[in-house]
């Protein structure tokens, strides 16, 4: 996080969103900027987060029904405060401001998986949105330039199922909630609730909606997969999901019959993500990335179109 300085373009229309009547917020509060990455600029304004979204996304009648959704589910979620604003094209949201996740502290793996567990076996209303088939690898896939690790990249993609990659309709299955693009960084608590409950909480719920909630643990799966994330943080994260009743993977079988196909589509997801953003800085790869990028020639190696 940073305070801006000299306020500017968008941050300033944040900024000043965040200290109207929309935000509710301290007006005396000095913005800073949460993130500011991949068309995403989230800027606090006290007790409130001013969200600008992607600009190259679909914000319509379904994420409408993610805030209905989010709304209907305060103890899981937390949502926007209104409806979203159109500010020079872009859709922009005001959420109440969480405390995320410390890097420097114990990660909370389990209880993210409990939060997960809770949500996908949460009843589905009828007029719940879609989440949709998993499009932002072949969108990162279709951004890659030249190059031995492109490649690598590549060779991967093209193992994925045709639907995963755009050329086939998504099979039939059985729909949970699902949140749909769930890291450590979508965890926030909220200070100063008016319970007193600052158990965590989602957020970001461009993607929430009805899917296959294997997806929803595919990250992490995939970072264990690729020699990232450890295994004991991984058995804490699925041995909580498991407890929890988390309908995702079988209670006492083989977790990775349902979590294979995700692991593989997120493992090469934030392979692309990594190239294009080493590409993008003109640098190698780090430790980390170089790891997922390995990955995916392992993947490309032992499989075919499925």
């Amino acid at each position: 996080m940073h305070t801006e300085t000299a306020p500017s373009g968008l941050f300033a229309r944040l900024a000043e969103i965040g200290r109207g009547p929309a935000g509710a917020a301290n007006p005396s509060a000095a913005p800073e900027v949460l993130y500011d990455r991949h068309g995403v600029l989230v800027v606090r304004v006290g007790d409130v987060a001013v969200k600008a979204h992607q600009p190259d996304r679909e914000y319509g009648v379904p994420f409408l029904g993610r805030i209905r959704l989010a709304e209907a589910l305060p103890h899981l979620l937390v949502g926007p405060l209104g409806p979203p604003v159109d500010v020079d094209g872009r859709t922009v949201t005001v959420s109440p401001y969480g405390e995320p996740v410390d890097p420097r502290e114990e990660l909370p793996w389990e209880e993210g998986a409990r939060l997960l567990a809770a949500l996908h076996s949460t009843p589905v209303p009828a007029d719940a949105p879609s989440w949709g088939r998993p499009t932002r690898v072949a969108r990162l896939v279709s951004r890659l330039g030249d190059g031995p690790a492109e490649d690598v990249v590549r060779r991967a993609f093209a193992t994925l199922p045709a639907w995963i990659r755009g050329e086939a309709p998504e099979p039939p299955g059985h729909a949970h909630l699902i949140h749909g693009d769930w890291h450590l960084g979508q965890m926030v608590r909220l200070p100063g609730a008016p319970d007193g409950n600052r158990r965590w909480r989602l957020i970001d719920i461009e993607d929430l909606g009805t899917g296959v909630p294997a997806w929803d643990l595919a990250r992490p799966a995939a970072l264990f997969s690729a020699g990232v994330l450890s295994p004991e943080e991984w058995g804490r994260f699925l041995g909580a999901y498991t407890r929890a009743g988390g309908p995702a993977v079988p209670a006492g079988g083989d977790p990775w019959a349902a979590l294979e196909v995700p692991a593989r589509t997120l493992a090469i997801q934030i392979a692309a993500t990594c190239v294009i953003s080493a590409g993008r800085d003109d640098r190698p790869l780090d430790g980390a990335e170089q790891a997922v990028v390995d990955a995916c020639a392992r993947i490309a190696a032992a499989g075919t179109p499925a």
